[in-house]
């Protein structure tokens, strides 16, 4: 393949955009590369300025569900663009989403719409602080939840591929009022809690981990966090940005059974374009203005094209009767097809898998249930690896601390192709 094209764009970038990009990740940099400069997507296939094709395990980091540029999701968009793209005043548009969300994730009743994840996330401790009259929050390590500077004390994805766990300008007071604790150790929990319980105002944490690679939470972890922040009277909030509507109608506490006061959602509900938003129990969400003391705003909080494109999304989901048992069975072959290329080539991973979202560690460890243990990944061999398969026409994420996704769109036959092309790369890695 050539890439000329996104080289030289690349450096045109750099003149007039910090690092030549929107968001650090895209850089490249963990996989010692230029990136690529997308010219278009459709299906499963994305295309790039120099002509070159990719089938896409990306998905936009997560969102695209249905694959790139469905025409069902662009005459929703087209529609809503026709009779104007903002308005800043209300819409139904705004009233039949927070419905379908509200009848998908039954943990909601109540939900409110913002324009990114982190905008979520920032609002929902906001509330939760607002709600029990308490200033701290504990998150776990390797939990990203957006670049608010509550979350930046001890990051996951894109500041463990900068090696900037803590960020300049977070300040030593936000600091003070963030508490970290290991992902999936309830004792590290419980240990906090005792020292200080009754000045936490909420837990939050991602369901299933997608920003340390995918970590699922271990058997009673989720619980035990609900018995906990129950017994002290604190909030338990799901981050659902990548798992929401990915792992089932109802996210991840629908998969796992486990119901949280508080949700942040993002990513599918925009059906590819810019979204937010956070839920919960009614007595919680009536705390927001107008009708409660605690203060969050936004001009372009539900955008008709947004709001549009994310309500064609979750129509087709409910209406598409094989959606998720047909992700399980193409995840599954997929993860299967690894499995058994490591065995043949010798080279060392771990592969952790919840429904569509995947990660392949290039560790020595038998299990990557935490930070820790991600962090053993050899980042060079995820560079090599992540070379050889861009150049065999496979977009994955550029970091090892990222996930795959599968999304419906994708074909038995791209499987195939990728289970191949995988199997050439660890056959390279092995010598």
């Amino acid at each position: 393949m050539q890439f000329t094209k996104s080289i030289d764009a690349f450096k045109k970038a750099q003149q007039v955009i910090p690092g030549g990009v929107n968001s650090p990740v895209r850089a490249f940099k963990s996989v010692n590369l230029n990136p690529v400069f997308i010219q278009k997507g459709k299906g499963s296939i994305l295309t790039d300025i120099d002509g070159n094709q990719y089938i896409d395990f990306l998905a936009s980091w997560g969102p695209l569900i249905f694959g790139h540029a469905h025409d069902t999701i662009l005459a929703a968009i087209s529609e809503a663009a026709q009779k104007g793209t903002s308005y800043g005043a209300p819409t139904e548009y705004e009233t039949k989403m927070a419905e379908l969300i509200i009848e998908m994730v039954p943990s909601i009743e109540k939900v409110r719409m913002v324009s990114s994840g982190t905008e979520a996330t920032m609002s929902a401790i906001r509330l939760a602080r607002g709600f029990t009259g308490r200033e701290a929050i504990l998150k776990f390590a390797g939990n990203y939840h957006g670049h608010g500077d509550s979350f930046l004390i001890q990051a996951g994805s894109g500041a463990i591929t900068l090696g900037l766990p803590n960020s300049p300008g977070v300040t030593l007071g936000t600091a003070r009022d963030t508490v970290i604790a290991e992902y999936n150790n309830l004792d590290s929990v419980r240990a906090i809690f005792r020292e200080k319980g009754h000045e936490i105002a909420a837990i939050i944490v991602e369901a299933v981990s997608g920003n340390m690679g995918c970590v699922p939470p271990s058997e009673g972890f989720l619980q035990g966090l609900k018995d906990i922040t129950k017994e002290y009277g604190a909030l338990l909030i799901f981050d659902e940005v990548i798992t929401g509507f990915r792992l089932a109608k109802g996210g991840a506490q629908e998969y796992y059974g486990i119901t949280p006061d508080l949700t942040t959602l993002g990513k599918i509900i925009g059906g590819g374009l810019p979204v937010g938003a956070y839920g919960g129990r009614k007595e919680i969400m009536d705390m927001l203005a107008p009708i409660g003391p605690v203060y969050q705003a936004g001009t372009l909080s539900g955008n008709p094209l947004a709001m549009s494109a994310g309500i064609a999304m979750l129509t087709m989901m409910k209406d598409t009767v094989d959606f998720y048992p047909e992700l399980e069975r193409k995840a599954a072959i997929l993860e299967a097809g690894i499995h058994k290329n490591l065995a043949e080539t010798g080279v060392k991973g771990v592969i952790n898998r919840v429904g569509s979202m995947m990660t392949l560690f290039f560790t020595d460890q038998a299990q990557v249930t935490s930070l820790n243990e991600a962090m053993t990944s050899d980042t060079e061999k995820y560079a090599s690896f992540f070379k050889m398969t861009l150049e065999s026409g496979i977009y994955i994420a550029p970091s090892q601390f990222e996930c795959l996704f599968i999304s419906y769109v994708h074909t038995d036959k791209e499987i195939e192709h990728v289970l191949a092309e995988n199997l050439k790369a660890l056959k390279q890695l092995s010598k």
